[in-house]
């Protein structure tokens, strides 16, 4: 469910549609967390423009999920 826990942060994760198994295009977001400080555990594709984003808790204090440190690449033009 969406409540486990997320273990690690996503690393050049590509986000692909559903049932996608074409070469990747323009606006086939990849996300990265993979860098100190980064927090971002897992991405689901919703629509083109609507991605769920799950974040890692804090190291410290499981209890937080306060700050959000990730890059996004391959973005198309009105994306």
């Amino acid at each position: 469910g969406n409540d486990d826990i997320i273990a690690g942060n996503v690393s050049k994760y590509t986000v692909l549609p559903a049932g996608y198994c074409g070469q990747l295009k323009k606006g086939h977001l990849i996300f990265d967390a993979c860098f100190e400080s980064g927090n971002l555990g897992r991405v689901d594709h919703i629509t083109e423009f609507e991605y769920d984003l799950f974040i890692r808790p804090d190291t410290c204090n499981p209890r937080f999920r306060v700050w959000f440190n990730f890059t996004v690449e391959n973005v198309k033009e009105s994306q």
